[in-house]
């Protein structure tokens, strides 16, 4: 049975878990979610995901969200990405700090800056959260400095978590030209045999909703 992962090209932590079944070699296919549309917050979809959120992952009678917990039911689905020994525990460690530090900020600013009419846009709270990116950028690029890979010898999902929203075109205060050894990371993450923009690997694009939704 082909495992469906509910998405939509907007959302980075949809990435995490599209990107992460896409390199695992399991067989996968994304269903749109028109989240734009109101889709996540009808009484259908809270029935069959309480959080009301996105991505959700679907396996027969198996419902899993939240972005983490996906990739951790993929790693423990391919064998890929979850670290070898105790190296699991530093890549759950980067995965939990991804999700609280650096993509919590990012997309929660990328759509103020991007998604909203731009008379709602709250200067002052993208401010801050700007202020917050930067030191997690640098957390980020200090720690690549020498390094491949976030953990290990190989890609894992503390990369996979972390480089979410770091490839959307779409600005809000990251430039990959002020963190060199980030930019350098991301080179060889999207080097890798099988990597996609997450606008080419799930059904969704800003462009979309001039033209009408993707079918």
């Amino acid at each position: 049975m082909t495992i469906k992962l509910h998405c939509f090209g907007e959302s980075g932590n949809s990435y995490k878990a599209a990107l992460a079944l896409e390199l695992s070699g399991l067989e996968w296919e994304p269903v749109f979610v028109d989240f734009f549309g109101g889709q996540s917050r009808t009484p259908e979809w809270r029935a069959a995901n309480p959080m009301g959120e996105v991505p959700v992952l679907v396996d027969g009678d198996m419902h899993l969200s939240q972005s983490g917990a996906i990739q951790q039911w993929i790693a423990d689905r391919s064998g890929k990405f979850g670290g070898d020994g105790a190296d699991k525990y530093q890549v759950l460690r980067w995965v939990l700090w991804d999700n609280h530090k650096l993509s919590s900020q990012a997309g929660m600013t990328r759509f103020l800056m991007n998604f909203l009419p731009e008379d709602k846009r709250p200067t002052e709270v993208i401010a801050f959260s700007q202020g917050r990116l930067k030191a997690a950028y640098d957390t980020l690029n200090r720690h690549l400095d020498g390094r491949d890979w976030i953990v290990g010898d190989g890609l894992t999902n503390a990369d996979l978590s972390c480089c979410g929203y770091l490839y959307y075109p779409e600005p809000f205060g990251f430039d990959r030209a002020d963190w060199p050894h980030i930019d350098a990371w991301l080179d060889r993450i999207s080097a890798l045999p099988g990597w996609k923009h997450p606008y080419d690997l799930m059904p969704g694009n800003p462009s979309d909703r001039q033209q009408g939704a993707p079918t």
